[in-house]
């Protein structure tokens, strides 16, 4: 693995051939023009699409809708209800990126939290740098496991200026082209909690953070330029292709939106009655999506898994997990309803009502 491409991206190297060859793997080499064979990002999804199409009975039927790639996603849709990116990955070791994330100066998360997302290591997604002219060959480095571990570990104050950011982002903000997405809103948080001592956010300081939130958001949209949390030199805003017109417009609408103070959650009725009303059972509901959602990118993985790893006696390793993921996603369901029942919600149709959660 190369380094040497834009900030937290990296160029794949064939050291040396493997003894046991996979054909997505032997057709997605290539050469670079000076000598060596390096494993393409490009080359990597295009041969995942052909598997869609050659093993149709997995991936292809009247009920899923397969839609244009964003970024490493290949999004996805079942019966027009339940929505999956299928995200393609490689397990990445890279030590020497996590212990310089590790050694920082820090008030969050405790010293066992950063050494259990150290030991969860790394991801390689197969897109590039936008506007790199090796984009079809350079990889991302993510760390997907260890960032649901830090949003996990996150107090409740700082869940819910996550939450906050992620509505007002969707209900006011509105981007059309993903220039901002919620993944700029949970680095956001992620800073603020790693800079700020955790006493300090408390229940009454709710407001206070989210103005802090919003503050770090205009700034980012400003100067186009934010942090990745876990790769500081890797800037999240460049080549978002946000215009001059919309990128004032979500400054004045913020700066609007910061001088209201607590009265920022009265432009919008849904955060209004989410919050203020009963922020308990938005909680709630909100972790057993985020629960679902793993869940479902799991069980997507394992799947995509069988096609190219099932042995001569048709049962490989991932057939008792997707039993254990199909369990606790069964558990979650009856969970759902069981509460929704109890808060006097309408589940005439219990299937509708399961469903509209991974909506939600």
């Amino acid at each position: 693995m190369n380094t040497c491409a834009h900030p937290g991206h990296c160029i794949l190297f064939l050291e040396r051939p493997a003894h046991r060859r996979l054909t997505i793997i032997h057709n997605a080499l290539c050469g670079n023009g000076r000598g060596d064979i390096i494993l393409s990002s490009g080359l990597f999804v295009d041969e995942w699409k052909a598997l869609d199409r050659r093993y149709p009975q997995y991936t292809c039927s009247e009920k899923i809708v397969h839609y244009e790639r964003a970024g490493p996603s290949l999004p996805m849709s079942v019966g027009g209800v339940s929505y999956a990116d299928r995200i393609l990955s490689l397990p990445c070791h890279c030590p020497s990126i996590l212990q310089r994330w590790a050694a920082r100066h820090r008030h969050w998360p405790s010293p066992d939290i950063v050494q259990k997302v150290v030991s969860l290591g790394a991801y390689l997604t197969p897109v590039g740098s936008k506007g790199s002219e090796q984009t079809h060959m350079e990889w991302r480095i993510c760390f997907n496991t260890g960032e649901t571990e830090l949003v996990n570990n996150l107090n409740d104050t700082q869940a819910k200026v996550y939450v906050l950011l992620k509505m007002i982002l969707k209900n006011v903000l509105r981007p059309c082209k993903k220039e901002i997405t919620s993944y700029v809103m949970k680095n956001i948080v992620l800073w603020q909690a790693e800079s700020n001592p955790q006493n300090e956010f408390r229940e009454r300081s709710l407001f206070h953070w989210l103005h802090d939130g919003l503050r770090g958001l205009r700034t980012a949209i400003l100067t186009q330029k934010l942090s990745y949390y876990m790769i500081p030199e890797r800037n999240l805003m460049a080549a978002t292709g946000l215009h001059d017109t919309q990128r004032n417009k979500w400054v004045a609408d913020i700066t609007d939106m910061m001088a209201d103070g607590p009265r920022v959650i009265l432009r919008l009725q849904k955060i209004r009655k989410a919050v203020i009303a009963s922020p308990e059972p938005m909680l709630w509901f909100s972790k057993r999506r985020m629960e679902l959602e793993i869940l479902s990118m799991q069980s997507m993985q394992f799947r995509l898994r069988d096609i190219i790893c099932r042995n001569k006696n048709g049962v490989v390793e991932s057939d008792t997990i997707l039993s254990d993921i199909n369990r606790r996603t069964w558990e979650i369901g009856i969970d759902v309803v069981l509460r929704a029942i109890s808060e006097g919600g309408d589940v005439d149709n219990t299937i509708q009502y399961y469903q509209g959660l991974l909506m939600a």
